[in-house]
């Protein structure tokens, strides 16, 4: 008796993402390259719109007395916050270097001032400016906001605020999109088999796996599990 000719090889789960966890996919501008992150891009990807732009900034100061410069930087990031907050959704501010914590003015404190290395009496906080993406095609509007809202924080002292490296962007619960990649990879498994003739199908590996991610083209992110397929004679 024949087999079902697609089947699903069980490995062992990965944990899940909590829900509406925030995802920062670095590389935006290389499209389809997943080098800077050593991660290699299969063959079967879900490329979408992100759903922010994210640049990194920082507030630096360099007035002379410690606790009065600590204190202008932290005054310039109070009235960033407050700036962000008028603007609702378009704008926000968060920190984290792989998953984004939104700060506000409850938390934005708990941001270290740090020494700079490089510069003698001068202090700076980084942090991450973020806008939504409509689509992929908003991308350049997306960074003249963001450039608009760096200059409009007023400079408190010495601290001034800038915009430092390329942007990121981000995606929202990546995993909500599982099943829209099972059913691209599962497509084209189907669609492989076939081409061998109608005594072969697939089986399949890797799609109980979590969603990874990586960047795509300018303002898209590559959705993605680490599946594997093999093509071969239906059981008899």
């Amino acid at each position: 008796m024949k087999t079902a000719y697609l089947a699903l090889a069980l490995l062992a789960a990965t944990p899940a993402l909590a829900q509406n966890e925030e995802i920062i996919v670095t590389g935006s501008r290389r499209a389809g390259s997943l080098q800077a992150q050593e991660v290699q891009l299969p063959a079967i990807t879900l490329r979408r719109a992100a759903d922010f732009l994210v640049q990194p900034v920082r507030i630096s100061g360099d007035t002379r007395d410690p606790d009065k410069r600590k204190a202008e930087i932290y005054a310039m990031l109070a009235a960033a916050v407050a700036l962000a907050e008028k603007r609702g959704a378009s704008i926000q501010l968060g920190t984290g270097s792989s998953r984004l914590t939104i700060i506000d003015k409850g938390n934005y404190r708990s941001l270290p001032v740090s020494d700079d290395d490089d510069r003698d009496d001068t202090g700076e906080v980084s942090f991450l400016i973020k806008t939504p993406l409509a689509n992929a095609a908003d991308f350049a509007a997306a960074e003249a906001r963001i450039a608009a809202f760096i200059k409009s924080v007023p400079a408190n002292g010495r601290a001034e605020l800038e915009a430092t490296g390329d942007p990121s962007l981000s995606v929202v619960n990546p995993s909500q999109y599982r099943a829209a990649i099972i059913d691209l990879i599962t497509a084209d498994a189907k669609a492989t088999a076939a081409r061998m003739g109608p005594d072969y199908g697939a089986y399949l590996q890797g799609l109980d796996r979590q969603v990874q991610w990586g960047p795509g083209a300018p303002g898209e992110v590559a959705l993605f599990l680490p599946y594997v397929y093999q093509i071969s004679p239906r059981p008899r």
